[in-house]
């Protein structure tokens, strides 16, 4: 394809849209700028459940600031999220849906003052949002801050650090020379760090209590030191990129639905607007869950555990549609326990010279954008898996998934089919390997119980 080419020709050159994204030579989200562990994994992911870590989330993901006078017009157009109460000093977790009801993405919406906001997350939802700022006639401006991976300067505008763990409030104090601002979740203020200014968002990515704090990306380097020194005395771990993609397996967020904007006449011109070689025409599916059409990958916000965030009390794409699924029954998330001794038998088969299974990395598993396995039982397909790896707290192997309804209480017995049909796709990330099934138990989401006990409702923790 030539380099302007669209998404849009790129669909049509193709003729198997499900073929050219099986077999994308892309694989998994990188994390750059931070090394793969800095001491080992094991110790940091444990570390976010024991002590403390710090996340530098500077790299990996983009972001899109939005100004102007019908900012907040535009942004609650495109989000199913309800706006009543919403106002500077707060943030979000915002969901764009398609006309016909499916999700496009999700990201953090931060509202940081009048007319501004800035959305921070993969770039599907950011792209979509930029589309209708162009093309919709709304007085905005917008400016996107590519991820590291896709730029050669090496620079962002702002630096983005997560403290999280039982200590991040007594690191917050030791770093502010103060006590931690007793702050509700997702609400913002202003913190002094290393003689910088700081904005700081309560959150909490591993279930646990912490910020998320950003400022000039110059002024990062300074700040980073400072959290570093006041974590000393509180056991504070830097994590690396092989835990930090672990984490959402205990905290419960699916990171990797498929934007579903590959079909339907409405949606022509948005995939016009989409170059061919942006995210959605480069991205990756794997796993052993197989359909003729695209439409089978698309998910519903309550596959996603965010049926609670779906309200229709203002005009959004996709209400008309949302009204109908809300009517209709919903699979649920759930988190999937997977066997010990399958697992093993699964790991063992490195050891044969022949029908190995495909390979289990640790502590992230996951080895194209948008994973999606097959959950069975008696071989018929009662749910699909769309997220695997290892947590040495909880010392399983766990899988995110969505279930029909009537499968999907605590303590079911299922199979995850693991491994991609026919030997395994043309994906740099796939070797050849024999499709098996491993024995799982339907768990709670978040699995781990602090996440379950403490975090905010509505943030990650919905399975209805």
């Amino acid at each position: 394809m030539k380099s302007g080419d669209s998404l849009e020709s790129l669909i049509r050159s193709s003729g198997d849209i499900v073929g050219l994204l099986r077999n994308q030579q892309t694989g998994p989200n990188a994390y750059p700028g931070v090394p793969a562990e800095f001491t080992n994994w094991r110790d940091e992911q444990q570390a976010w459940q024991q002590t403390c870590v710090l996340f530098n989330q500077s790299y990996h993901m983009a972001d899109l600031a939005v100004t102007g006078r019908d900012a907040l017009k535009l942004l609650s157009f495109l989000g199913i999220n309800s706006f009543a109460g919403f106002e500077v000093g707060k943030a979000k977790q915002f969901v764009p849906c398609t006309y016909d009801g499916y999700v496009i993405g999700d990201v953090i919406l931060f509202y940081l003052g009048k007319d501004q906001f800035n959305l921070v997350g993969r770039a599907p939802a950011l792209n979509w949002v930029r589309f209708h700022a162009e093309t919709g006639g709304y007085d905005v401006e917008v400016q996107l801050d590519e991820r590291t991976a896709r730029r050669s300067d090496g620079r962002r505008k702002s630096y983005r650090f997560q403290i999280q763990g039982p200590n991040a409030m007594q690191v917050i104090g030791a770093a502010t020379g103060a006590p931690a601002p007793a702050l509700k979740f997702f609400n913002m203020t202003t913190l002094s760090i290393a003689g910088k200014s700081v904005r700081a968002l309560r959150h909490g990515m591993v279930g646990q209590p912490g910020f998320e704090l950003f400022g000039p990306w110059d002024e990062g380097e300074a700040v980073r030191q400072a959290l570093i020194d006041a974590g000393a005395e509180f056991g504070m771990r830097l994590v690396g990129g092989r835990a930090y993609s672990s984490n959402t397996l205990e905290s419960g967020w699916i990171p990797s639905p498929l934007p579903a904007i590959y079909t339907g006449a409405e949606l022509k011109k948005y995939r016009e607007w989409l170059p061919a070689g942006g995210y959605e025409g480069t991205c990756s599916i794997g796993g052993s869950f197989v359909a003729p059409d695209i439409d089978s990958y698309y998910l519903t916000p309550w596959d996603l555990g965010y049926g609670g965030f779906v309200k229709f009390d203002h005009e959004f794409i996709g209400r008309d549609a949302l009204e109908r699924k809300a009517k209709q029954p919903h699979r649920r998330k759930v988190t999937l326990a997977l066997d010990v001794q399958d697992t093993l038998r699964v790991m063992s088969s490195m050891f044969q010279q022949d029908s190995r299974a495909k390979a289990l990395e640790f502590p992230s598993a996951v080895y194209s954008m948008h994973p999606y396995d097959r959950v069975v039982i008696d071989g018929k397909l009662v749910g699909l898996s769309t997220w695997i790896g290892y947590s040495s707290n909880e010392g399983r192997m766990l899988t995110l998934a969505m279930m029909d309804a009537e499968h999907a209480e605590p303590g079911t017995a299922v199979k995850l089919v693991w491994g991609e049909e026919g030997g395994g796709t043309r994906k740099p990330t796939v070797e050849r390997h024999v499709q098996t099934e491993i024995s799982a138990v339907v768990s709670p989401v978040p699995y781990s119980e602090v996440a379950r006990d403490s975090y905010a409702e509505g943030w990650r923790t919905q399975s209805l």
